[in-house]
């Protein structure tokens, strides 16, 4: 009697102490990440309107973020990279062979995004596409170049030989309120580390990213996006119990 007392007694204990692990299990409130980049560069000084790869640069990210709830994260991000644009690049049209204008930057960018997880799985155990939008700030550190170009070829009147003296005297944007917005999937490979693939495009309002402006094209806006590969660390607030050993 005794022996089935003590076992109905160890069935009730440990079904309890599953229950109660189970709702008190681990959570992930904060995690960090390192990832590597690449800058695209839209603007007057490439052929497309979705930029191009023939002068992509590369950079690095950090942050770290906060989980608020099962679909919703803050994350504080520092984007370190580049940027590039040269007409000689691109054959046609034939004119980006004679304006022969480039540009590079390096650029430091801060930001605060608020990313949704579509699968409320911010405990990260499987698959999971993520969105986000945020505010930051982008400071730039720009060298233009027009040594190549040919005055001759659009004539003394042309309105790119005026408008490059107007953009000279102007100079490149140095510091620039941004607007980053993307998605991203990532994937667990183990416990507390996934990897994480996402593009992050940025939306602002200057035509001086480049440095030029009214000799290129002062319609159309400069931008740039970037494509990143992410390592991702979770830090575990392990709540959960341990069930005890109940002997007769």
């Amino acid at each position: 009697m005794r022996k089935k007392f003590y076992f109905a007694i160890s069935i009730i204990a440990t079904v309890g102490c599953i229950q109660q692990a189970a709702a008190q299990k681990s959570t992930i409130k904060f995690e960090a990440g390192i990832g590597l980049s690449g800058f695209i560069y839209q603007g007057d000084l490439t052929p497309s309107q979705l930029g191009s790869y023939r002068t992509l640069r590369p950079g690095i990210s950090l942050w770290g973020a906060r989980m608020l709830n099962p679909f919703l994260s803050l994350r504080g991000v520092i984007n370190l990279g580049g940027l590039h644009g040269n007409d000689s690049k691109y054959a046609t049209p034939k004119y980006r062979q004679q304006r022969n204008f480039s540009f590079s930057s390096s650029l430091l960018e801060i930001s605060v995004l608020a990313i949704y997880n579509f699968s409320g799985n911010n405990e990260y155990i499987k698959l999971s596409p993520y969105v986000f939008a945020g505010l930051g700030f982008l400071f730039l550190k720009t060298n233009t170049d027009y040594s190549g170009f040919n005055a001759s070829f659009f004539g003394s009147e042309s309105w790119v030989v005026s408008g490059l003296g107007t953009d000279i005297a102007h100079g490149p944007a140095q510091r620039i309120p941004i607007i980053p917005l993307g998605a991203g999937v990532r994937y667990p490979i183990s416990s507390y580390l996934s990897i994480a693939f996402e593009t992050n495009y940025r939306l602002f309002y200057t035509d001086y990213l480049d440095g030029f402006s009214r000799s290129a094209g002062a319609s159309k806006k400069d931008h740039y996006y970037s494509h990143s590969l992410s390592l991702i660390y979770a830090f575990s607030n392990d709540k959960s119990i341990k069930c005890p050993v109940i002997k007769p």
